[in-house]
C-alpha cells in the first residue's frame, strides 16, 4: 500500500494518493473541496449538537433522542424513539418479534455534506435510514445565544430547538468509502463523539415513510428485515470501557461493541500515516481531518482483533 494519510493542525493540505484501485485523500477541515459550497458554514455551528424540542403547528414535542455531529463541511444525524427499548437479548434480526421490527421503522438517520446560503442550510443527505420523500433537508437557523439556535422550516410547518454539547474543540476527522459513486460507509468525529455509517445494500423506493413503503410494497418480514438493514451507530471515542464504543445504534446489538470499522485501517510507521488494511475497488476518502499525528497513533495505532 502506498497511501498515507498525513495529519496536521491548521496546515492547509490536500493530496490524492492512489493506492491499487482505490485513492485515499485528506484535506485540512478549514477548506471545502471543489465540489462543495463556497460558502463557509458558521464556526458556531460545528460541534455536537441536541435537541430539545420541535414544534410543529401548537404541539411542541421531544419524543426522540437526536444525535448531530457536524463537521466544517460533512454532518451526521441519528435519531432514536425514546420509547424504544433497548433490545439487549437480540443478536441479529432473526430475534426480533414482528412488533420489535416495526418499532426499528420508527429510527432516523441522515448523512452528507451541509451547504449555507445567508442564514438557509441545506444538508444533502448521501445516505438515509428513512425513504426519501424526495423534498430538500433545508432550514433557516437562528443563533439564541452562543449555545442555543433555533431551525426554521422555510415554509413555517416546524421549529426546532438545538442546544450545543460542545464545539468538537476543534477536532474533526470525516472518512467515507464509495463504490462506483454511492457511499458505502462513513466515520464523522466531532471531538469525542462519533457516528458511523453503514449503507443498505440497495437505496429505498422514494415514500413517504417505512409504514407507506411497506404498505405499498406489500413487504414481507424477509424484505422488511432488508428495508432497515442500515446501520447508524452513535459512540465515545475515548473514555469507555474500549476505544471506540458504540452507544447507540439502529441495529441494537452493535450497542455495547468497540467499533470494528477503525479495524479497517491501520497505521504504517514507516511513513506515520492511516492506511486501509485492504483495498480493492473501493475508493476511501478522508475529506475532513484536523487530528494530530499523535491523535491518529493512539486511535488507530493499537492492534486488537475485529469483532465477529
Amino acid at each position: 500500500m502506498r497511501a498515507v494519510i498525513l495529519a496536521s493542525i491548521g496546515t492547509l493540505l490536500l493530496m490524492n494518493l492512489a493506492v491499487g484501485d482505490g485513492i485515499v485523500s485528506t484535506q485540512n477541515g478549514t477548506d471545502a473541496t471543489a465540489d462543495e459550497s463556497t460558502a463557509q458554514l458558521p464556526m458556531w455551528l460545528r460541534g455536537e449538537w441536541s435537541r430539545d424540542w420541535i414544534q410543529e403547528g401548537t404541539v411542541k414535542s421531544n419524543t426522540f433522542e437526536v444525535h448531530y455531529l457536524q463537521t466544517p463541511t460533512y454532518f451526521a444525524d441519528v435519531r432514536f424513539p425514546k420509547d424504544r427499548s433497548r433490545i439487549s437479548t437480540a443478536r441479529s434480526f432473526a430475534d426480533l418479534t414482528d412488533q420489535q421490527l416495526k418499532l426499528l421503522t420508527h429510527q432516523m438517520g441522515f448523512t452528507g455534506r451541509t451547504t449555507m446560503a445567508g442564514t438557509v442550510a441545506t444538508w444533502h443527505h448521501d445516505i438515509e435510514f428513512q425513504p426519501s420523500d424526495g423534498a430538500p433537508d433545508t432550514g433557516r437557523l437562528e443563533r439564541i445565544r452562543p449555545d442555543r439556535m433555533h431551525e426554521h422550516g422555510l415554509d413555517g410547518s416546524y421549529i426546532e430547538s438545538w442546544r450545543s454539547l460542545t464545539d468538537g474543540e476543534g477536532r474533526f476527522l470525516v472518512i467515507r468509502v464509495e463504490h462506483a459513486g454511492r457511499l458505502l460507509r462513513t466515520l464523522v468525529v466531532v471531538g469525542n463523539q462519533f457516528v458511523y455509517v453503514r449503507n443498505r445494500a440497495k437505496d429505498l423506493p422514494v415514500a413517504s415513510s417505512f409504514d407507506a413503503l411497506i404498505e405499498a410494497t406489500n413487504a414481507t418480514r424477509e424484505q422488511i428485515v432488508d428495508f432497515l438493514d442500515c446501520e447508524f451507530s452513535v459512540g465515545r471515542v475515548r473514555g469507555a470501557s474500549v476505544l471506540w464504543e458504540i452507544e447507540r445504534s439502529t441495529l441494537p446489538w452493535r450497542e455495547g461493541r468497540r467499533l470494528d470499522f477503525v479495524e479497517r485501517m491501520s497505521i504504517d510507521d514507516g511513513r506515520s500515516g492511516l492506511v486501509p488494511r485492504e483495498v480493492g475497488e473501493d475508493q476511501w476518502t478522508v475529506p475532513v481531518n484536523t487530528l494530530s499525528q499523535g491523535e491518529i497513533k493512539e486511535l488507530f495505532g493499537r492492534e486488537s482483533k475485529p469483532e465477529s
